[in-house]
């Protein structure tokens, strides 16, 4: 599942050094890497949503929807609401189950819960509880009703935010830069079908930070490239 941070590194700079165009520090592929996994983890999402809406491939190992849900599930968390400290650590919430009568707990806006409150025919039941997203300025809140629910018996399906890469390293005699799991590495966690489009759109990024037009060009060219070939 996991993408190795020292191989995207150590493949970037080769080819950075082949073309003799430059050099970024690991604090910068960190940052470069970063939004990168970003933008294709959220392209899941995007690209899934389009491929529910064309025609279905029957293939067992070219359907596009298959893929595309096969790599969200790897990242996909079941928990209970209770061990989760910060709502905000949640990319995107699926289901929440309160477990007692395995009823699924449905999202409702501030507007249709003032609606169903205002009568005892519509008002949230254990046997058909709700829930309500907000926000306290700082951070998510989940609401759920009737509050005679606790959070302990509640369980939730989320995909959580992919944590930042990183390339550990310790610093040799010489003052170079040597990698080190021991040292707190972070791999990149979207799926390894992508490596290479990860590879290409932090080349693309590195591109700007050196300056290198070609880099940028050809970066690009590639990763559009990649998106059109999974596309079609």
């Amino acid at each position: 599942m996991a993408i190795s941070v020292d191989t995207v590194y150590k493949t970037v700079l080769f080819i950075l050094n082949k073309e003799q165009r430059g050099y970024i520090t690991p604090a910068e592929f960190e940052r470069l890497g970063q939004q990168a996994q970003l933008e294709i983890f959220e392209r899941y999402f995007e690209d899934l949503n389009q491929a529910l809406r064309m025609p279905e491939n029957d293939s067992e190992y070219a359907n596009r929807v298959k893929v595309l849900e096969e790599k969200i599930q790897e990242m996909e968390i079941n928990a209970d609401l209770s061990t989760i400290s910060n709502l905000d650590v949640i990319h995107r919430l699926g289901t929440l189950v309160y477990d007692v009568n395995g009823r699924e707990i449905q999202e409702v806006t501030q507007h249709e819960l003032n609606l169903i409150k205002k009568s005892k025919l519509t008002a949230p039941t254990t046997a058909f509880p709700v829930y309500k997203l907000g926000n306290n300025g700082t951070n998510i809140i989940l609401d759920i009703y009737p509050n005679t629910i606790p959070v302990t018996d509640v369980s939730i399906n989320y995909i959580p935010k992919p944590p930042p890469p990183k390339w550990a390293y310790i610093v040799e005699s010489l003052g170079q830069f040597t990698f080190s799991d021991s040292a707190g590495a972070v791999d990149f966690v979207i799926s390894d079908i992508d490596q290479t489009e990860l590879i290409l759109t932090i080349l693309m990024y590195a591109g700007v930070v050196i300056r290198d037009q070609n880099i940028i060009q050809a970066a690009a060219s590639q990763v559009a490239q990649e998106n059109a070939n999974q596309k079609s």
